[in-house]
């Protein structure tokens, strides 16, 4: 953990350095209002990570505002990033093929600051998008079919959410939203494959935001597994929370439903890193399963796919990637993840991985979009 940490500073601390840099080279033409940007920029650069490092001592208000300006500095923090490398890009060409263009260079002090000003619109209206795309959540719908087996039922209908990843950002007005939208599927079971929650209990408690899931109905409720940000947060603590809003954690455990199929669910794989014990291979959880029956696997990490393969696993569904969440990363996460977001199948396994129903640091999606997963699905003889 602090090998992760000191790089994690030691970038930001960069990307920080450097977006500063420029945004003062370009108020040389009004050199007055570097203290207030100085002021600003520092503010927003350093709100997030006060919040969490004093978020026992800070009143409630406060911390939810820090939090707020902290959690979309990360993407304005991002596209400035970008912005300004692909201006030093081209100023790098112009000074390779000794390209000056007149209306740059006639006064060029007045040029840098009406383009960062134009890059603060730009961006500013690129993350206002963004947010709503975030709480614009779509329903998707996919039918599938799995063995029947020794199985009583005919169909199923699964409503999968995961990556709720809950704030007082994604708080409980958000909660109430998506509640809303899974009962108005009717499911007969809700699966919640990790990242429920990505604040201290204590925090979540105070605004009552977990309450919402309360709220589901199910005819046979509503599962989960853990993700990496329950192991964060504290994974005790985390689990004892979600179990009392409703939800049924599966820790390395199963569980026959209606004595027709399995729901198997898995901790995350980080729980080594934050709890020094290892998860249970999937080969030792299925050794409780009777393979007479379809089985539903909840693993929050879509990695190593051929796992669920090998142990004949009928439907695994997984989350965590956020098919990027942020334009470009969702170039970078299908180049990770053997499937980013959606179906996959390999031999009889079938795959989902969902781009989750909320947002980790920014409320904004601009590489993909919030959503709920309807599967509806047939058991055949």
């Amino acid at each position: 953990m602090l090998i992760f940490f000191s790089i994690f500073f030691t970038v930001y601390s960069a990307v920080n350095y450097y977006i500063f840099i420029r945004g003062w080279q370009a108020l040389a033409l009004y050199p007055h209002l570097r203290i207030y940007y100085s002021f600003i920029f520092i503010f927003f650069a350093l709100s997030y990570i006060i919040a969490r490092i004093f978020s026992a001592s800070l009143p409630s208000i406060i911390y939810d505002i820090l939090l707020w300006c902290g959690s979309f500095w990360f993407a304005f923090m991002l596209y400035f990033f970008l912005t300004i490398i692909c201006l030093d890009f081209f100023r790098l060409i112009v000074s390779i093929f000794n390209f000056k263009p007149e209306f740059i260079y006639t006064d060029y002090d007045k040029a840098k600051f009406i383009t960062s000003v134009i890059i603060l619109v730009v961006v500013s209206i690129i993350i206002f998008a963004g947010y709503i795309n975030t709480r614009t959540i779509d329903i998707k719908t996919i039918n599938l079919e799995l063995p029947k087996g020794k199985g009583k039922l005919n169909e199923l209908n699964v409503v999968l959410t995961a990556d709720f990843h809950l704030t007082p950002v994604n708080d409980g007005k958000l909660l109430s939203k998506i509640v809303g939208k899974i009962n108005e599927l009717n499911p007969d079971i809700v699966l919640m494959p990790g990242d429920i929650v990505d604040d201290k209990v204590s925090i979540l408690k105070r605004k009552s935001i977990g309450n919402q899931f309360l709220n589901i109905k199910t005819k046979y409720g509503v599962y989960a597994s853990t993700g990496n940000h329950e192991f964060i947060t504290g994974v005790e603590e985390a689990v004892s929370y979600i179990e009392k809003v409703g939800i049924h954690v599966l820790s390395d455990s199963s569980i026959l439903i209606d004595d027709s199929f399995y729901i198997i669910g898995r901790d995350d794989r980080v729980k080594f890193q934050f709890t020094g014990k290892e998860r249970k291979s999937l080969k030792e959880i299925m050794a409780a399963v009777d393979k007479n029956y379809p089985s539903i696997l909840l693993d929050h990490t879509p990695l190593n796919l051929e796992e669920a393969e090998q142990n004949n696993i009928g439907l695994q569904l997984s989350g965590h990637t956020h098919h990027g969440q942020l334009f470009p990363a969702n170039l970078i996460t299908s180049l990770i993840y053997e499937v980013s977001r959606g179906y996959l199948r390999k031999g009889n396994t079938q795959y989902y991985v969902t781009a989750g129903v909320g947002t980790w640091g920014p409320p904004v999606r601009t590489g993909s979009s919030s959503e709920i997963v309807n599967i509806k699905i047939k058991f055949v003889e």
